[in-house]
C-alpha cells in the first residue's frame, strides 16, 4: 500500500511531541472539536502536566501543524498536520474480516456487467465509510479481442466481450424461446469476424447495414441475436465516466452556514467533474493508495475535504480506473484507507 503527499517530516519532532501531536489528531478525528491540554493529560499514556502539554502545543502551532480555531484554548490539526500524521504516525491495520466479507459478497453479487459492478462497489463503499463514494469507470475505446454468446437457459443468453486492453464484461440478454445453440455459435462467429481489433462504434454502422439489407449468410435467429447483442451493448460505451454516490454523507457533520456553503461549492465542482477527473488521472499514473488532504488540492481548498482513492487494474495489470471516497478532513483515515484499498483489489479481480 503506497500513500503519497508532501509535508513536514515526522522525524523532526521529538518523541514527546510525536505522542502529544498523535493524540491531538486521534481525538480530533473522533470528536471534530478543538483539543485542550486537560483533555490530552487525561488521554496520554505518559504523565505530563497541562503546562508541559501547552508548551508542546505552542511549538507545534509555530511549526504550522496546529491552529486555534477561535479563542478556545484547544487546538486542531492543520492540513499540513494531517498530512504529517497520515505519512508518519498513522498505523494502518488490516480490514475487519466482517467488512471484507461484506465487500466480497456485495461486489460479487452486483451482476455481470462492469456498470453494475462499479455502481454497487461505489454505493457500498459510501455506506461503509459514511463518505461520498466515487469511481472512474474504465474507458471502453479499446478494440475488441473476442466476443461470445453463451446459453443460460430458456429465453436467456450471456454475451461476453474481451477488449484488447484486457477488460472483460458480461451482459445478460433475452433471446427467442427455444433458440438452438447453433444460432448462438453463428452469431459469435459473425461478430468475431467483424469486430476483432475494432471498437464497437467503428463496426456498428457496417454491421447494422448488413443486418438491415439482409446481406449476411446468417440464419434469421442468429441475426436477431446479433441485433439484440448490439443494442444491449450500445448503452455501455464510456470514456472515463465518473460515478459519485452518497454526497449526502458530506452534510452529516455540517452545523455552520459557512461550512454548508463550502460543501455546496464542492457539489458544484463534482457536477462539472473536470477537476475530479484530473485528480483521478494523477492516480492512474501512480501506484497504491493516494490521499489528497484539504488545501493540498484546489478541489478541496474551499470545502475542507479529503479524498482517499486507489486505482484498479485489468487482467494485464494495467490501470483502467480508480475508486475512492471524499469526506471531511477529519475522516477516519485508519479505517477507510484499508476499505478503499481492499475494494480496489476486489474490483481488479472481478473485471480481470
Amino acid at each position: 500500500m503506497v500513500m503519497t503527499g508532501r509535508g513536514p517530516i515526522v522525524t523532526e519532532l521529538d518523541e514527546r511531541s510525536r505522542k502529544i501531536f498523535g493524540q491531538i489528531v486521534e481525538t480530533y478525528v473522533e470528536t471534530g472539536e478543538p483539543v485542550g491540554s486537560r483533555t490530552l493529560s487525561r488521554r496520554l499514556a505518559v504523565s505530563l502536566s497541562p503546562a508541559t502539554i501547552r508548551n508542546v502545543m505552542a511549538d507545534l502551532e509555530e511549526q504550522g501543524l496546529l491552529y486555534a480555531p477561535h479563542t478556545s484554548a484547544g487546538r486542531m490539526p492543520t492540513d499540513a498536520g494531517l498530512r504529517l500524521f497520515v505519512n508518519g504516525l498513522l498505523e494502518v491495520g488490516g480490514l475487519d474480516p466482517m467488512e471484507r466479507d461484506r465487500i466480497d459478497a456485495q461486489v460479487q453479487g452486483a451482476g455481470k456487467s462492469v456498470d453494475s459492478l462499479l455502481n454497487e462497489a461505489t454505493t457500498m463503499l459510501s455506506g461503509l465509510s459514511r463518505c461520498a463514494g466515487l469511481v472512474l469507470a474504465p474507458k471502453t475505446d479499446s478494440g475488441l479481442k473476442h466476443i461470445e454468446f453463451v446459453p443460460l437457459g430458456p429465453g436467456r443468453a450471456m454475451v461476453i466481450m474481451v477488449t484488447e486492453n484486457g477488460l472483460v464484461e458480461n451482459r445478460v440478454l433475452e433471446v427467442p424461446q427455444g433458440l438452438p445453440t447453433s444460432a448462438l455459435a453463428e452469431a459469435t462467429n459473425y461478430l468475431n469476424a467483424r469486430l476483432s481489433g475494432r471498437t464497437l462504434d467503428e463496426a456498428r454502422d457496417e454491421i447494422q447495414e448488413e443486418l438491415d439489407n439482409h446481406r449476411t449468410q446468417m440464419d434469421e435467429l442468429a441475426a436477431r441475436v446479433v441485433a439484440t447483442g448490439m443494442a444491449t451493448w450500445s448503452g455501455g460505451d464510456r470514456s472515463g465516466e465518473l460515478i459519485v454516490r452518497g454526497q449526502s454523507h458530506l452534510l452529516a457533520d455540517v452545523t455552520a452556514l459557512q461550512d454548508l456553503e463550502r460543501i455546496r461549492s464542492l457539489f458544484e465542482t463534482l457536477e462539472t467533474k473536470e477537476q475530479v477527473l484530473r485528480i483521478l488521472d494523477m492516480v492512474n499514473g501512480a501506484e497504491g493508495i493516494q490521499i489528497f488532504i484539504g488545501a493540498e488540492n484546489e478541489l478541496f481548498s474551499v470545502s475542507g475535504c479529503s479524498m482517499i482513492v486507489a486505482p484498479y487494474q485489468n487482467s494485464r495489470e494495467e490501470i483502467v480506473g480508480a475508486i475512492g471516497v471524499i469526506g471531511p478532513t477529519r475522516i477516519n483515515y485508519r479505517r477507510i484507507i484499508p476499505l478503499v484499498d481492499y475494494t480496489s483489489k476486489v474490483i481488479s479481480r472481478m473485471i480481470g
